[in-house]
């Protein structure tokens, strides 16, 4: 009894401790699919690297557009230009 108090006693621990927040990343591409799901509300589907990987789901059907992402930022190469003298 003791151990399966410990051992769920232990995994209940690493699953609080591992928990991560659940965070809406709107930067992870360039272009967003805004698709209208009715009574005003809009999805944003920002997974497309280019309007032409956006364009076949508006078009498939879908009530929508492809917007460029207000949000992506390009990723930071980690050196910047110098100037040369």
């Amino acid at each position: 009894m003791t151990r399966t108090a410990v051992i769920a006693f232990a995994a209940f621990a690493t699953l609080v401790l591992a928990a991560q927040p659940a965070v809406a990343d709107y930067r992870n591409a360039p272009w967003c699919a805004v698709v209208a799901l009715g009574d005003g509300d809009m999805h944003w589907d920002c997974t497309y690297r280019s309007i032409e990987d956006c364009r076949p789901n508006v078009l498939a059907g879908n009530r929508g557009f492809c917007n460029p992402n207000p949000y992506w930022q390009p990723a930071q190469t980690g050196h910047r230009n110098r100037q040369v003298r």
